[in-house]
């Protein structure tokens, strides 16, 4: 039988307990506000504001009017550069990101390999990365001039005369916006996230697989391949992501053209925001775009299930 004692001694205890829970959970708040802060204050306000300003009629200049509808009408009805700029994207997006993955992973799986200053070639690939984008631009500007320019230079050498001008070429232009990414993106994040996929993979599995006379590539078949898939898919997603809002090269480099060939849609967006101060307009097409991406991303998530094995799982 509980005493008075036992009983007064029990209820400070469990107050205590309160206390210091709530205080706990008030210093985490404090801890967290700076970026929360940031995060409603930077993102989530001007987003709302965004899709406001897509229902009307906003040059920054005069009060925005509402219009409903009326921008998402323009863009599928009257927009020249709509459609073609989306396929445009699109078509970029369905040559860069399949050449990336497969030469990130390719390049990771040769520098993984057991060999004296693997590290010092690993460092060098990298290098591109850390190269800033427009720093980048003017170097393969440089490059791929079509008169003066290296490769052109070499190609003359070789014995081709009439090499391609390159960004200055309708043909070959989205080409050398997709070889100049690649320069920087095989040899990046995607070769390092290939890299521990790679050594995440157990060796006892490859040891297993050497007993029962498994050959060099059938263990890249049957054992990396298929525990690499999550790594493969990782990189899919976000290398279709980044891709699709394609931007700064042809911003930088080609500004859209020659004749348009590099106009893609985030190009679209930023024109109409910032060169012809159709806020309202832009931020439909922002909106728009963003459903486009998020639409994608479930398919790829969805598709997931029938080619990725999770080594483990149930």
């Amino acid at each position: 039988m509980a005493t008075l004692t036992d009983r007064t001694v029990a209820l400070p205890v469990k107050r205590k307990g309160a206390t210091s829970q709530w205080r706990t959970n008030l210093y985490g708040y404090l801890f967290i506000s700076p970026w929360l802060i940031g995060f409603l204050a930077l993102f989530i306000g001007p987003s709302i504001a965004s899709l406001i300003f897509s229902f009307a009629d906003y040059n920054v200049l005069a009060p925005p009017k509402f219009i409903g509808l009326g921008n998402y009408i323009r863009a599928f009805t009257k927009d020249d550069l709509f459609w073609p700029s989306l396929g445009r994207t699109f078509y970029m997006t369905g040559v860069a990101v399949p050449l990336g993955v497969v030469g990130s992973m390719i390049l990771a799986i040769l520098l993984n390999t057991k060999i004296r200053g693997v590290t010092v070639f690993r460092t060098f690939f990298f290098m591109p990365t850390l190269v800033p984008l427009v720093s980048a631009s003017v170097l393969w500007l440089w490059l791929l001039n079509g008169d003066w320019g290296m490769v052109n230079l070499l190609l003359r050498r070789i014995g081709i005369a009439e090499p391609p001008h390159w960004f200055g070429d309708r043909k070959w232009a989205v080409f050398s916006l997709i070889m100049m990414g690649l320069w920087g993106s095989v040899g990046g994040t995607r070769m390092i996230i290939f890299l521990a996929g790679l050594q995440g993979i157990p060796d006892e599995l490859y040891d297993a697989a050497s007993i029962d006379g498994a050959g060099a590539w059938q263990r890249m078949r049957h054992v990396t391949l298929p525990l690499l898939t999550p790594t493969i898919f990782f990189n899919l997603v976000l290398g279709v992501i980044g891709t699709l809002q394609s931007f700064e090269a042809s911003f930088i480099v080609t500004e859209g053209g020659p004749a348009y060939a590099t106009w893609f849609f985030g190009l679209h967006i930023w024109k109409h925001a910032f060169d012809y101060w159709n806020m309202g307009y832009a931020c439909a097409l922002a909106w728009f775009f963003a459903v486009v991406i998020v639409t994608l991303t479930l398919l790829q998530q969805r598709s997931s299930s029938r080619w990725v094995f999770y080594y483990g799982a149930k």
